[in-house]
């Protein structure tokens, strides 16, 4: 196979919480939120991966981890070969211009006080992209590309409307010329009309720059629409791995038949559905065995002493269950097995 544009190996990024007062008085041990808690994909030069689950499960913590604004405690980030995580910040820069990231919130990601001219301009200014005396042209060049007018250049970010603020987040990241694009639910916070013409304005640049995109999203209808391959994320760690219209078509991990079967537009087999039961259990308090098995109708035993590792099922199709690596063919059982006494946490 050739080598992949990312490639992500057992990345680890936990959140120590402060103790306070009363827990150094009691001596309790200090807590920790396990974001991000061993995990490893690849995603090929030109591909689209999409990254799904629920609020919560960790998928902007490892988009921040691999462009290394949050520095993960584990792990390996391989950027055209290359370990991140072994750079040091000079070392660093020469990538950030190769990745770059549109951020979930198109209201906070953009300086107020500053016009969206001089935005796109420090961009081009801090790495030195094209002559001084041509950065003026590709602003406006940036500008016109996501779908705006260069006489906007002089407008404060207070001016345009949400989906505006998100073209213009994304003329800035286009700016320095990425090669891997992190789309942070970059639909989240915008009307569904506008979403729209977001979700098609990224897939006309995608094809036009030859992005190679992670597309971390909870809506499963734009993954569907938008993204080559599909990743589901459970309590920090993926769950289930495969091409787009594979996942789709078969489902094999409880969790993911469970996450469809919420959406009908996506989901043909009502006769599959698996209902999800009770709030994810806290990430500082993961279950033992597998994470999802205080929530799933076909755990057995094996689930609450040995946590499944992703294992291949079908070509290009991985998944983390005891129950379906065991059933290649057959997939789930057809009628919820008895269900023992949930492990203890730890």
């Amino acid at each position: 196979m050739p080598e992949p544009l990312l490639e992500v190996r057992d990345l680890v990024k936990h959140f120590p919480l402060p103790r306070t007062l009363l827990d150094a008085a009691l001596r309790r041990p200090q807590e920790t939120v396990r974001a991000v808690d061993g995990v490893s994909f690849r995603l090929s030069r030109g591909k689209t991966l999409g990254l799904v689950g629920e609020s919560g499960c960790g998928k902007s913590t490892l988009g921040r981890c691999i462009l290394r604004l949050y520095e993960a405690d584990e792990g390996e980030v391989r950027f055209g070969g290359v370990d991140l995580m072994r750079l040091d910040e000079r070392e660093l820069v020469p990538f950030r211009t190769r990745m770059q990231v549109v951020f979930q919130d198109p209201y906070a990601s953009l300086n107020p006080r500053q016009a969206v001219g001089h935005t796109l301009l420090e961009v081009l200014d801090v790495h030195e992209i094209g002559a001084p005396g041509e950065r003026r042209e590709r602003m406006a060049h940036l500008l016109t590309q996501v779908g705006l007018s260069p006489g906007d250049a002089h407008k404060y970010p207070g001016e345009f409307s949400g989906g505006q603020r998100q073209r213009i987040g994304i003329a800035r990241a286009l700016a320095v010329e990425p090669e891997l694009l992190i789309a942070d639910e970059p639909l989240s916070a915008l009307d569904v009309s506008i979403q729209a013409q977001i979700l098609q304005l990224l897939l006309d640049l995608r094809t036009s720059l030859g992005l190679t995109m992670l597309f971390i999203s909870h809506d499963l209808r734009v993954v569907r629409y938008l993204c080559d391959e599909v990743a589901v994320m459970y309590l920090g760690r993926i769950v289930e791995r495969a091409a787009t219209e594979d996942l789709f078509a078969n489902p094999r991990h409880p969790y993911t038949i469970a996450l469809l079967s919420a959406v009908p537009e996506v989901w043909s087999r009502p006769r599959d559905e698996i209902p999800i039961e009770g709030e994810p259990p806290s990430a500082m308090r993961i279950p033992r065995g597998c994470r999802f098995h205080p929530r799933c109708p076909w755990k057995v035993e094996r689930c609450l002493a040995e946590s499944p590792a992703l294992e291949r099922v079908r070509p290009d199709h991985e998944v983390a269950c005891h129950v379906a690596t065991a059933r290649p063919a057959a997939g789930l059982p057809e009628a919820p097995a008895a269900r023992p006494e949930t492990a203890p946490e730890g």
